[in-house]
């Protein structure tokens, strides 16, 4: 936005409707003890260009390293006019619109990006975004027990394959409000949920079962044998998928089996950073939710509706707003309110352009180029993959010595070649989960496969 200055004028008129004699006076009830007349340590003020230079300069310390990290944010494509338009001073300072006829341009990208995102995951309703996917997965726990009303014991069954950070967010969200989070172990040769993974709680009273598609190792949960078993048991569930992977996968809102039983997931919700929004050094992003309407009413956060007004005209506003502001505190389902506003733009921006085909060949891409990235690692000897069966784009490598040293060495040349599993999952031992987009080319898979036979036979040596 233009920076437009107050003149003298404008000041001196100002104060002058007010009936102060300085600036100075509107804060004389603070104490002269309180108040400093100088900041110490803070240095001298730059100008523009040299704020720009000094920014230049920090920002290449950091370099332009190749990554093959993934693990929840992904680097993809992110067309020019995405954040062109993103950054107009008409969303870029926009706050919630709260005033309906003032914010009729924000309303409505709020309602269409709400409306793709629906259509995206298959599912009905959808909300106007939360602060991250990880945290976003907490409200849905708390939105399955507010919805579930034939349970009782606040219990969540998660997998062991969904993202730990998503695991550990979850508890601190939801932990301290009764909810019961109790972990299913996975197959550690297949990388997945075993058929059989469900079948001591038959019987029991459970809330809500989380399945992550993808899961946080790439592979690929036979969701609709979950999504039934929960069915056929009054058991909620909560889907955490990859927005770029609907472009190819069954979407939360179909899965489970045919048949009448078959109303696919009851809530979904994700990270949205794919959608047009750079990595930013681990943030801000945003969290997506949507749901079948039967649940609209416990959904956290707020909705965007289209009405019309007393002349028959097409209308935008707020229908929902279910924070502690607007109703009791006891009804409340949370208190989510402006959040990642602007990131959502950019996410419907980013959509719009695209359109259903860009996305898809998105994810296409993305699938082909781990299929080349994992070929081309586990060629180098010392280096298999570790999980069998379908992935996405994301998929772990097992190395034949510590990873810890490995990827320190491969940041030495330019490349971050992945996130160490030892710290999760040191029952896998020196694993890597490996990541490609759209963006890379063979010659940047050619030159982390060299890198790393270069490593491996460098530390062999030693």
């Amino acid at each position: 936005m233009a920076f437009i200055p107050h003149t003298r004028e404008d000041v001196a008129a100002m104060l002058a409707a007010i009936g102060v004699g300085s600036i100075e006076q509107l804060f004389d009830e603070i104490p002269a003890s309180l108040r400093l007349a100088a900041l110490a340590g803070v240095p001298d003020a730059l100008s523009e260009m040299e704020v720009g230079r000094l920014m230049a300069e920090r920002a290449s310390l950091d370099g332009r390293p190749l990554c093959f990290i993934g693990a929840g944010a992904y680097e993809h494509h992110i067309p020019a006019a995405v954040w062109a338009i993103a950054t107009r001073g008409e969303f870029y300072s926009a706050y919630t619109p709260y005033q309906a006829e003032a914010s009729q341009g924000t309303l409505q990208l709020l309602y269409e990006y709400q409306t793709m995102m629906a259509s995206l995951t298959g599912m009905e309703v959808s909300n106007a975004s939360l602060y991250d996917g990880a945290s976003a997965m907490g409200e849905a726990c708390l939105m399955a027990v507010r919805a579930n009303r034939r349970s009782r014991s606040q219990r969540i069954l998660v997998p062991t394959t969904v993202h730990p950070h998503y695991r550990r967010t979850a508890a601190a969200v939801a932990g301290n409000q009764g909810l019961v989070f109790e972990e299913l172990p996975y197959c550690t040769e297949e990388g997945c949920i075993p058929a059989g993974a469900l079948d001591r709680y038959d019987g029991q009273d459970i809330t809500a079962l989380v399945i992550q598609q993808p899961n946080f190792f790439g592979r690929l949960e036979d969701v609709d044998a979950l999504c039934d078993w929960a069915r056929a048991r009054n058991v909620l569930v909560v889907a955490v998928v990859n927005p770029t992977s609907l472009a190819l996968l069954k979407p939360p809102g179909q899965w489970g089996s045919r048949g009448a039983n078959n109303k696919g997931a009851d809530i979904a919700v994700g990270e949205g950073q794919p959608l047009g929004v750079p990595l930013s050094s681990g943030g801000p992003y945003f969290g997506f939710m949507t749901a079948r309407m039967e649940h609209v009413r416990q959904m956290p956060g707020r909705i965007a509706g289209r009405t019309v007004d007393a002349a028959g005209r097409a209308g935008f506003t707020l229908t929902l707003q279910a924070r502690e502001q607007h109703i009791r505190r006891a009804k409340a389902t949370s208190n989510i309110c402006t959040n990642q506003g602007l990131l959502v733009t950019a996410a419907a921006v980013y959509l719009s352009l695209m359109g259903p085909a860009g996305l898809e060949r998105v994810a296409a891409a993305s699938h082909a180029r781990t299929r080349e990235l994992v070929a081309a690692l586990t060629r180098v000897p010392g280096v298999r993959r570790l999980f069998s069966g379908p992935v996405f784009h994301e998929e772990v490598i097992a190395l034949d010595r510590p990873v810890a040293p490995v990827l320190e060495k491969l940041a030495a040349r330019g490349i971050l070649g992945g996130l160490d599993l030892t710290e999760h999952y040191p029952e896998l031992g020196p694993a890597l989960l490996v990541c490609a987009t759209e963006i890379k080319t063979s010659a940047d898979i050619e030159r982390y496969a060299g890198a790393l036979g270069d490593c491996l036979r460098e530390a062999r040596a030693a």
